[in-house]
């Protein structure tokens, strides 16, 4: 008999280890789906595993792990590889999908283009088509505020048009929308698009600015503020991020049509305060190196949530005063108890 299962990709990434890491906390049965790319250290992504209760370094491909809790499952592979999902299909029965994987990051988009295209576009068509072949009518996906590229009307709004990306990486997550809206229209797969905005917390990517600069700030090294720190961002805690998924998840009659929304604080930092607030946490004092703008990058982020919150009651409540220094908190205990791993 096949097991009952919700199928997380990008489950060794921030975002879906800490989505995972809660619903098994609840007894829901979570198949996990990541190709450990190397984008950035495979240690943490390993690490995030074995706190799921996955105890091992070696994934082989195609290989089915089960973690000592048998609440979760995990499968190494790539998304836009049949096979991964055929294995899925004979081994479970999946009652959803929450799909987070994908290539990220703007400025990587820019030298690897093409791994942009496979993992983000054509990985994602195999997650639509998925759902097409076992009839799931319901999907939760992982886009990005990074679609709204130059966009000048603050706060960002859904209602926005959205077509002037100004990263590669935008426009695969623009691509996710408009074809989340064909196969709703082809299909009748109703689903929600999440427009993320800068999440961060514990076990959060070491591309990010709240890790590079507190680690920095440990280590005593300067810091690239680009832009000449002329910008902001709408920081948004993890644990907010994760009840709003919860929160969708588990409302799937309300989710109609390819709905997009947004999924932020409501309320951004000034880049030089977050910097302020990184300082206070970690007890040092930054040295900066300001720079100017990079290719890809936009001014200000800012969300706004009022249609998440009507129709899904997401309610953020995390401050950065209480994020940040749960941040830090968390970095300085991973990286004295992982001293001897690559950082």
């Amino acid at each position: 008999m096949k097991i009952d299962a919700v199928v997380i990709t990008g489950i060794a990434g921030f975002i879906g280890f800490h989505l995972a890491n809660q619903m098994i906390k609840e007894g829901i049965s979570v198949i996990g789906f990541d190709n450990l790319n190397p984008y950035y250290d495979p240690n943490l992504k390993i690490a995030r595993l074995r706190e799921l209760g996955l105890n091992t370094t070696q994934f082989s491909e195609h290989e089915l792990k089960v973690s000592t809790n048998n609440h979760i499952y995990f499968f190494k592979g790539n998304l836009e590889d049949d096979k991964s999902w055929e294995l899925i299909e004979q081994n479970f029965n999946v009652v959803s999908i929450i799909h987070l994987a994908a290539q990220a990051g703007v400025r990587y988009s820019l030298e690897q283009p093409k791994k942009y295209i496979s993992s983000n576009i054509l990985g994602f068509l195999n997650v639509l088509e998925f759902c097409r072949k076992v009839g799931l009518k319901k999907l939760i996906y992982a886009s990005s505020s990074s679609v709204y590229g130059m966009n000048s009307k603050q706060p960002f709004s859904e209602s926005e048009v959205c077509d002037s990306p100004v990263s590669l990486y935008a426009a695969t997550k623009r691509s996710n929308e408009l074809m989340a809206s064909v196969y709703n229209h082809l299909y009748g797969i109703e689903s929600v698009g999440l427009r993320f905005f800068t999440v961060y917390g514990p076990w959060g990517r070491p591309d990010m600015a709240p890790f590079l600069f507190t680690k920095a700030a440990i280590e005593g090294k300067a810091i690239q503020v680009f832009n000449n720190g002329n910008q902001s961002r709408d920081f948004t805690y993890i644990d907010d991020i994760i009840n709003g998924v919860l929160q969708i998840w588990k409302q799937p009659e309300k989710i109609q049509m390819a709905e997009i929304c947004n999924i932020g604080n409501g309320a951004p930092v000034g880049l030089m305060d977050f910097i302020e607030a990184i300082e206070e946490a970690t007890g040092e004092s930054l040295e900066k190196d300001f720079k100017p703008a990079q290719l890809g990058d936009v001014d200000k982020t800012f969300a706004d949530i009022e249609k998440l919150q009507r129709i899904f009651n997401y309610k953020p409540q995390i401050s950065l005063n209480k994020g940040v220094p749960a941040f830090v908190s968390w970095y300085k205990e991973y990286y004295n108890t992982n001293s001897g791993m690559d950082e």
